[in-house]
């Protein structure tokens, strides 16, 4: 039953596609913008598409690595740009809309690359379920006039996951994968020294064999910051036996205690 509305709405989706190439596209690899890369290398070819990653100390390396070889993989240009969202005070303090600045950094790169390469429209992966959430980024791509081609073609996330194991893309059951920023609470200055300590902690995790959790940043007062680990309750049995390991291991990155979270992580 899914594909026949699918079906109507990729059509759509490749027509918006035409309708603005040559076009840049912000890529981060992830399920949507994998998937919105794939199409528009397929629908307009690779001299009328660029995608673009915003390269920051937000972005985990591996994250960075795994997504260009997707790219290759799909014969799909790509560029890296430094993004300097960082050096912004407003998003350093983390507020409640520090994505708003992060987008609008990664949409000021973007406007500048298409004037000097004379792309047409900019263009980002936001779909059709996320007008569902609060997301302050949606208010950059407002002022920047950032095409949502996913989301204007009707495409829910369960459908780009789907159209997305046809086109047998790695990213088509992957978890979502925020900034390393978004670890941190609002209101915890987001710096390089934290962001630096969050990716270590989650690649200790990670080789443990875990696939979907996060490790939050909280301050408590004390010297040493506390780890708050959020694991899927379905991977929450492998505590019992990597339990200790995982403990020694964030603190060997530099945290004073390690919480484990009872209730999990649980995805939208």
């Amino acid at each position: 039953m899914l594909m026949e509305p699918l079906r109507a709405k990729q059509e759509i989706l490749r027509q918006i596609l035409r309708a603005h190439a040559p076009l840049l596209i912000a890529y981060s690899g992830g399920v949507d913008s994998a998937y919105l890369l794939a199409e528009a290398r397929r629908t307009l070819g690779s001299g009328a598409m660029l995608g673009v990653i915003a390269d920051s100390a937000s972005l985990p390396r591996k994250a960075l690595a795994a997504a260009l070889t997707l790219a290759e993989g799909l014969d799909a240009p790509v560029e890296v740009v430094a993004t300097g969202e960082l050096q912004n005070p407003e998003y350093a303090k983390n507020p409640l809309n520090r994505c708003y600045f992060c987008k609008a950094e990664l949409f000021l790169q973007l406007e500048s690359l298409a004037a000097k390469r004379h792309f047409k429209g900019l263009a980002y992966g936001e779909n059709a379920d996320d007008m569902l959430q609060v997301r302050p980024g949606r208010a950059a791509a407002v002022e920047f006039k950032v095409l949502a081609p996913l989301r204007d073609a009707g495409l829910t996330k369960e459908e780009i996951r789907a159209a997305s194991r046809e086109l047998f893309l790695p990213t088509a059951d992957a978890p979502a994968q925020p900034c390393l920023s978004s670890r941190i609470p609002h209101g915890t200055p987001v710096t390089l020294d934290v962001l630096a300590m969050v990716e270590a902690a989650e690649e200790w995790v990670r080789s443990l064999g875990f696939s979907v959790f996060r490790v939050r940043h909280i301050l408590t007062g004390e010297a040493a910051p506390q780890a708050k680990v959020q694991i899927s309750p379905v991977e929450m049995p492998q505590l019992s036996t990597v339990g200790t390991a995982l403990e020694a291991g964030l603190k060997a990155v530099g945290y004073g205690t390690v919480e484990i979270d009872k209730d999990g992580y649980r995805t939208a």
